[in-house]
This record gives structure tokens, C-alpha cells and sequence, in this order.
């Protein structure tokens, strides 16, 4: 069953903030970044709060609207990555989320918001 939670950041007159999802468990299927007024430099970086697993960087947001389909290199057992037999592209997958996930906003202007919209699969 895929479920969303939606969390909205007013920057400081800094243009900095630090906001926190709802504990989620499962694998992370999409982060949506919708545009307030938040400086077109801003910068976001999300984790997992607990493992610090990163799950996406945004630089230089913008002011449109985006979605992301973030994905992690495969691995196999011996820590060697997954490769297709041809091309030589990495396997990826979703990611886990075991926790809240954090967002941190840099140079997002003074008193701007923006909102994240996190989609995820328990």
C-alpha cells in the first residue's frame, strides 16, 4: 500500500530549516518538491534521520515544481556493484526508510516556504 506525507518548511532569516516527516517504515518511492517562495538557490538535503542514509539532494531547487524517483546502487553479496550484462549500468533500487526523514534547507531566502511531499510503500 503506497501512503504520502506532506511537510511544509518556512526558512529562517537565514534561509535555512530543518523539518521531519512522520515516522515511516518501508521503501521510499518518491520525493515531490513543491515550489512556495523559497529562493531558486536553495539547497535540500534528505536523510533518514535515524540510519543517515541519503536519500536525495536537491541543489539550486528552482521555482517549478518536481518530482524525484530517487534510487540506490544495487550491490551484491561481496559488496561489488550489480551490473546489466550489457551497457554496463548499475542495478538500482528503492530505498528504505526506517524512520522520520529529515530535510535540511540552505539558502532558501528569508522566511520562504516550500513543501516535500514524501510517497512511500509499507
Amino acid at each position: 500500500m503506497l501512503r504520502y506525507d506532506r511537510v511544509t518548511f518556512t526558512t529562517t532569516s537565514g534561509g535555512a530549516a530543518t523539518v521531519y516527516s512522520r515516522p515511516l517504515s518501508g521503501l521510499l518511492h518518491a520525493i515531490r518538491y513543491v515550489y512556495g517562495d523559497a529562493a531558486t538557490g536553495a539547497d535540500i538535503v534528505i536523510t533518514d534521520e535515524a540510519t543517515g542514509l541519503e536519500l536525495l539532494t536537491i541543489t539550486n531547487a528552482g521555482t517549478a515544481s518536481t518530482t524525484h524517483l530517487p534510487r540506490g546502487a544495487a550491490v551484491g553479496t561481496t559488496n561489488a556493484a550489480l551490473l546489466y550484462a550489457a551497457g554496463g549500468a548499475p542495478v538500482t533500487d528503492r530505498l528504505p526508510v526506517v524512520s522520520r526523514i529529515k530535510a535540511v534547507v540552505a539558502q532558501g531566502g528569508d522566511t520562504k516556504i516550500g513543501t516535500l511531499v514524501f510517497v512511500w510503500e509499507h
